[in-house]
């Protein structure tokens, strides 16, 4: 047998197409998206890299864990679907459901060089149906996930991304009132807060300022609490403002607008609005008052359960 002839090993496809996948991803995560990848040492867990996001040209310290598959015998077309059934190992969704990082799956067609995406949450997951009459294997696969055909990774799921990278809504949306506490604190402690707002209202994308002050019951020994710069969008500012502050109830300051209520009895002190416009001919001048509403009281309450000691017995499951 001549050395030429001798049998040697022969390369793999899948390593070839597993390693495509997540070259692929990494060059456009770190060319068009212009963050950070970072792949995950060899190793069948379930994760192959970490993202970080970059703002103003400094990471973040804000992750998302990709899982990437390539193969195409990992997922299917479904006639009309739109996208991608994928069934993953059961494992690894235990896994990506425990993890401390958003976790995003993403599958790669090598024929196209494209790679499109799912997140991987409770909502997603649906269980796999078994047909009538066949018996499951106790490996087979219990859960699937629809990936769509216009998630694409690149410039355009980069606000996706970096949302998921911000973390659960849920958690965010407790600590922008932990946050917001020390207002709070001031309304419950019986001093006011206002806002003094301009609105550039030749100016489509919402831009505007904001400053808050603080003055006691009596309209006087005003503070300043901080000042914002804010881009809310083409919605009108007595929609969007609300949203602005969901544990207190806007309304107009009466001692600004006393004049005008007076003058229009139609007008009350919730019904939002200007007290004077097209200053200049560029902005609308508003001056708001918050009062605590149901959700910020309850949160104050929350707030001093969490900090307090004590144990408490906690659900097995």
């Amino acid at each position: 047998m001549t050395q030429n002839a001798r049998p040697k090993p022969k390369k793999l496809e899948s390593a070839s197409t597993g390693r495509a996948g997540v070259h692929h991803v990494g060059g456009v995560i770190e060319d068009e998206l212009d963050w950070v990848f970072r792949e995950q040492p060899d190793g069948d867990y379930g994760i192959d890299a970490h993202v970080e996001t970059v703002e103003n040209e400094s990471v973040t310290g804000k992750l998302l864990a990709l899982q990437i598959k390539s193969s195409k015998s990992k997922f299917k077309k479904r006639p009309r679907a739109k996208g991608w059934w994928f069934e993953p190992k059961n494992t690894h969704v235990n896994y990506w459901l425990d993890h401390s990082l958003p976790v995003v799956i993403v599958l790669y067609d090598r024929s196209s060089k494209t790679a499109y995406w799912q997140t991987v949450n409770q909502d997603n997951l649906k269980p796999v149906k078994t047909k009538p009459g066949r018996k499951r294997k106790p490996d087979a696969p219990e859960w699937r996930i629809f990936v769509p055909e216009d998630q694409i990774v690149g410039a355009d799921s980069r606000q996706a991304f970096a949302q998921l990278a911000d973390g659960d809504p849920y958690i965010l949306r407790l600590r922008q009132l932990r946050l917001a506490s020390p207002w709070m604190e001031l309304l419950r402690s019986g001093r006011r807060i206002l806002f003094d707002i301009e609105e550039w209202i030749h100016k489509s994308s919402g831009r505007g300022s904001i400053n808050l002050l603080s003055v006691n019951e009596d309209n006087e020994d005003e503070f300043e609490l901080g000042q914002w710069t804010v881009v809310l969008g083409g919605q009108p500012y007595k929609n969007v403002l609300p949203q602005l502050f969901p544990w207190g109830t806007l309304s107009v300051h009466e001692e600004t607008y006393e004049d005008e209520i007076d003058r229009d009895e139609s007008h009350t002190s919730l019904d939002l609005r200007p007290y004077e416009r097209e200053v200049e001919g560029e902005v609308d001048l508003w001056r708001l008052e918050v009062t605590l509403n149901e959700v910020g009281k309850a949160f104050l309450l929350v707030d001093e359960f969490a900090r307090g000691e004590g144990k408490f017995l906690l659900p097995t499951s």
